[in-house]
């Protein structure tokens, strides 16, 4: 049976809120943004830059695409159902975090409708980006490490998965998440990360399949 939020945690509002995830101000690209709790520790800016380039060229090689994608979002769709989750990502991580694949509750639901893109810095993704394997949040509160960052209070998340989507060239082309508005018993963290290491597999394969150019 699949997971059922309680109404509680519904947003109240007579119209779907539509907004896309945080992004840094221009003060913050120019002065550098304060690392909230949670945030991955930064990589230099050059280092940054020949990850992108590194990315950009296997994904154009690949026959990517970096736009938004039906077949990303059935695999998001899949991910998010088989976890009982609200919102399903495929990731790549480009000059923002993009959403190539993206499931979310629908404009009339009452939940937060999110956009397409985000801040690189933002959410917990930089995190599995940095350390190159999946991380799972059954409750995002349960650590102070974890529980201060721009997207709980944007999107009200109270549990995360996700996990790295890492080519066969060692590259890391982004990854797939999960978010909900409650949190999850720490007895289903470990199927709920499988979940999602599963779908990145399922999106590698995917990608393996499209014609190399």
């Amino acid at each position: 049976m699949s997971y059922q939020p309680n109404d509680p945690y519904r947003a109240r509002q007579t119209a779907p809120l539509t907004q896309s995830l945080p992004r840094r101000t221009m003060r913050e690209v120019t002065h550098g943004p304060s690392l909230p709790a949670g945030a991955a520790v930064p990589v230099p800016q050059a280092q940054q830059a020949s990850e992108l380039a590194q990315r950009y060229e296997l994904l154009d090689r690949l026959g990517v695409p970096t736009a938004a994608s039906e077949d990303f979002d059935e695999l998001a769709r899949d991910m998010a159902t088989q976890a009982g989750f609200l919102y399903g990502f495929v990731n790549l991580f480009l000059e923002e975090q993009t959403f190539v694949g993206l499931h979310q509750p629908s404009a009339d639901s009452g939940y937060v409708i999110v956009g397409r893109t985000m801040s690189r810095d933002h959410g917990w993704c930089p995190e599995v980006m940095a350390r190159k394997k999946a991380l799972p949040l059954h409750d995002v509160h349960a650590s102070p490490r974890f529980s201060g960052n721009p997207v709980v209070d944007a999107v009200g998340i109270r549990s995360y998965f996700g996990a790295p989507l890492i080519h066969d060239s060692g590259t890391v082309l982004g990854t797939v998440c999960v978010i909900d508005p409650e949190k999850r018993p720490l007895s289903e963290a470990r199927r709920l990360r499988d979940i999602v290491i599963n779908a990145g597999v399922r999106v590698m394969d995917h990608i393996a399949r499209a014609p190399v150019r």
